[in-house]
């Protein structure tokens, strides 16, 4: 083994390449809609289970804190979309060069981003 290379244990001086962002954040969105499932499956619950219990639900989700909470949940939801498709692209053999998979994540981080934009706008 060499003891002579360096070694960076630094990781704020660390610098990711782009489609390794967009690979992290693809499972962090992952890990983040799985953890909001029972919150999802509740809001259906009371939805569903009386019309009392659907406007009482319709008027905790009219709060500014709560659109911002759905912002963040359908803004999680679509660029897991988006960088699945990705993912699904990159199986099929196409953005697998280092070029074309810096133009791909690119695009996917772009379209996470606009998509978000959009559903804040939808919201507001």
């Amino acid at each position: 083994m060499k003891k002579d290379r360096p070694v960076n244990l630094d990781l704020t001086t660390i610098r990711f390449p782009i489609t390794a962002i967009v690979s992290i954040l693809h499972r962090l969105s992952g890990v983040f809609i799985f953890l909001i499932i029972p919150f999802l499956l509740w809001a259906l619950e009371q939805s569903a289970f009386s019309e009392e219990g659907y406007l009482n639900l319709q008027d905790c989700l009219s709060s500014p804190i709560s659109k911002v909470i759905i912002w963040v949940i359908l803004s999680a939801l679509l660029y897991h979309l988006v960088a699945g498709i990705r993912h699904l692209f990159m199986d099929m053999g196409v953005c697998e060069e280092r070029e074309s998979g810096r133009i791909c994540a690119r695009v996917t981080l772009i379209s996470g981003i606009v998509l978000a934009i959009l559903v804040g706008v939808w919201l507001w």
